[in-house]
């Protein structure tokens, strides 16, 4: 992963795309969030969504297994050509998190995030704080999802 000063405002990154399958919306469900028009086509089919609908709370968890596995990747990449690799740290919040379109059994939604905002930390010397918005996208070119997160990133030692 890149360093706090490697990263410009604008950046864009494509992290993955995840496809919504009627098995894997009915077992976060019923792991999660146990709601009827998540649980039985049916009951999708007769509510608001029109059909088995993903749980907000799924669309918004394959995004972040997606980003995660992307920074693993994109580290692996750097480690293997010799690159120091910048160890991010956590995320002090998100805001303005969207489910806009329901995403229906079958869907494949893609994942893009770009940077809004970076600023030094005023707490923690070396880190610095970025602020990207996260969109999904399905197969239909609609936008489904959307986040604004922030996370820590280190600075290069003496920068």
């Amino acid at each position: 992963m890149p360093f706090f000063e490697e990263i410009a405002i604008g950046q864009r990154r494509e992290i993955g795309a995840y496809t919504f399958t009627a098995e894997s919306i009915k077992a976060f469900a019923a792991k999660f969030d146990p709601q009827r028009f998540h649980l039985d086509e049916e009951e999708g089919k007769n509510s608001l969504f029109g059909g088995l609908a993903a749980s907000g709370w799924h669309v918004g968890s394959a995004c972040m297994s997606l980003l995660v596995a992307d920074g693993q990747r994109l580290a692996r990449e750097a480690a293997a050509r010799g690159e120091e690799v910048a160890v991010w740290g956590p995320s002090p919040g998100f805001r303005d998190l969207r489910w806009i379109r329901p995403v229906l059994a079958g869907d494949t939604v893609s994942y893009v995030t770009v940077v809004i905002d970076k600023r030094s930390s005023a707490s923690r010397r070396g880190w610095g704080i970025l602020t990207a918005q996260t969109t999904g996208t399905n197969q239909r070119g609609e936008e489904v999802y959307s986040i604004t997160a922030t996370a820590f990133v280190p600075m290069r030692k003496g920068a």
